[in-house]
């Protein structure tokens, strides 16, 4: 995945002040199915509200003599080594990017890889008539989304008009317009490929809804405008998939929707706060699909609910699965994970869930996400057996004791049987189960020890079995489930 820029990073302002005024004209976009012989009006439309930036970064690197002088040859050769010979070395990387003017007295919107690390007043902004460069403030910045909100001092700007995103379909004729390669304002047509897209670019705590677009989009080109036929923004161009960093047809761009309300809290609080609800979630699989009765695989299943939150509090347990929020169908886990971190925290909000069949509606206060939300096997003294059930053939299981708790840094509150090992190859380990993962519950029936696992697997007919499983991931512990289904083995 290469991202569309020469340089990039974030500077974060503490000021606080109101939203920036915009134009917004949120009707949906003709298509009567016509296509247009030019574009050219629209382009000199847009043209004047995308500009130019650079930044600049200071990289300190370490000066390294030649292989004389290590301690060994300088026994043969002389000298003494010179205590400036590892100063450390200073240079300057030089950065190139695109914004888009989203208001008239200078507010511009980009992307935060575009200004990422910048010096203090390294920040410059190029106007298109190219008449005047702009020192620009760094209002603030939200890795998790890419995007940055630059401001300028200047006044009467030819501010860009916003489009309504989420009225973008699929086949839309759209226009990219940046800086790529440093070769000037350039302009490519396309259309929109596809919608919702998230692949974990922006890492596992980010914030993904990308615009899907063939329309060229190269490296200089992040945080320039995608805009539709009408001139109107429908989003931040952001980044290509390339195997040489060069466009070959699939480029992602911000929606608008997303970007400006990051933007309203990054000029408003100086930082973006985001709701939390307190549940971990995952996807609905055909064979969860299966298990929980369900039409289909849309929605989020809850695999756990923490204590003492928002999600608690109203009710929800797992096995849950979140097919609305507030009012809005629930396509899968990150459609919901972004829908309820762009509600503002404290917002009373209403959730649609499917439990044991049959649909209820809960409601629930957002809290603020924490900041920091932004396994190993076990051993020693415990008892360990083998499940002889089918699904869980190959399975090593053995009592949770305080030695295991410590070694898989497993909560007290935590209660079941935790897997020591499993055989590769076995229908428990292509399920996705490990070592050191603990049975809380097997077929929706809570565990305390292995002999309830044992058990309540013997019991079960057909090679299936649902558990739910606590797992510690990167150090986030938390419960999901997993079918096991070892029928599908033995038709092979």
């Amino acid at each position: 995945m290469a991202v569309a820029v020469l340089m990039a990073a974030s500077v974060m302002a503490k000021e606080t002040a109101s939203p920036p005024k915009v134009n917004v004209d949120d009707k949906a976009i003709n298509r009567d199915g016509r296509m247009a012989a030019s574009y050219a009006a629209v382009v000199k439309k847009v043209m004047p509200s995308v500009v130019n930036i650079s930044s600049t970064r200071t990289v300190r690197t370490q000066r390294f003599g030649g292989p004389f002088e290590d301690p060994f040859f300088r026994q043969f050769f002389g000298g003494e080594p010179n205590p400036r010979d590892n100063r450390p070395l200073t240079h300057r990387d030089r950065g190139l990017g695109s914004g888009v003017i989203i208001s008239e007295d200078g507010y511009i919107v980009t992307n935060n890889h575009v200004v990422e690390g910048a010096d203090p007043n390294g920040v410059k902004v190029s106007l298109a008539d190219g008449k005047e460069e702009y020192t620009a403030k760094v209002v603030g910045a939200d890795p998790q989304t890419d995007v940055a909100v630059l401001k300028i001092e200047a006044k009467k700007l030819h501010a860009i008009t916003l489009a309504d995103s989420d009225q973008v379909e699929v086949g839309d004729v759209v226009l990219a317009i940046g800086n790529p390669f440093n070769v000037g304002r350039s302009v490519t047509m396309g259309i929109v490929s596809a919608l919702g897209r998230g692949f974990g670019i922006l890492g596992q705590h980010g914030y993904e809804d990308f615009i899907q677009t063939d329309a060229s989009i190269n490296p200089g080109n992040s945080g320039g405008a995608l805009v539709d036929t009408e001139g109107r923004l429908i989003g931040i161009n952001q980044s290509i998939v390339s195997g040489n960093g060069a466009n070959q047809g699939v480029g992602f761009a911000i929606p608008i929707n997303l970007a400006r309300s990051v933007m309203d809290r990054l000029v408003t609080d100086g930082k973006v706060t985001r709701g939390y609800l307190g549940v971990s979630l995952q996807p609905v699989t055909p064979d969860l699909a299966r298990e929980f009765k369900l039409s289909d695989e849309s929605g989020a299943l809850v695999g756990g609910v923490q204590a003492d939150t928002p999600a608690a509090d109203s009710g929800l347990k797992e096995g849950d699965v979140i097919i609305e929020f507030n009012g809005k169908k629930v396509a899968d886990v990150r459609h919901l994970r972004l829908m309820v971190a762009q509600t503002p925290p404290k917002t009373k909000v209403t959730f649609t869930i499917i439990r044991d069949g049959k649909e209820k509606t809960l409601t629930a206060t957002l809290a603020t996400l924490p900041e920091e939300l932004g396994g190993g096997s076990s051993g020693g003294q415990t008892q360990s057996g083998e499940s002889k059930a089918d699904a869980l053939d190959g399975v090593g299981i053995a009592d949770l004791d305080a030695h295991t708790r410590r070694q898989g840094d497993i909560p007290a509150s935590v209660h079941g049987a935790v897997i020591t090992n499993i055989e590769s190859d076995s229908a428990a380990e292509e399920a996705g189960l490990r070592a050191g993962d603990v049975i809380v519950e097997v077929n929706h029936q809570p565990v305390r020890n292995a002999d309830d696992v044992i058990e309540i697997a013997h019991k079960a007919k057909g090679g299936r079995l649902l558990l739910r499983v606590w797992s510690n991931t990167d150090g986030m512990g938390g419960t999901h489930y997993v079918v096991v289904d070892s029928s599908k083995r033995k038709q092979e």
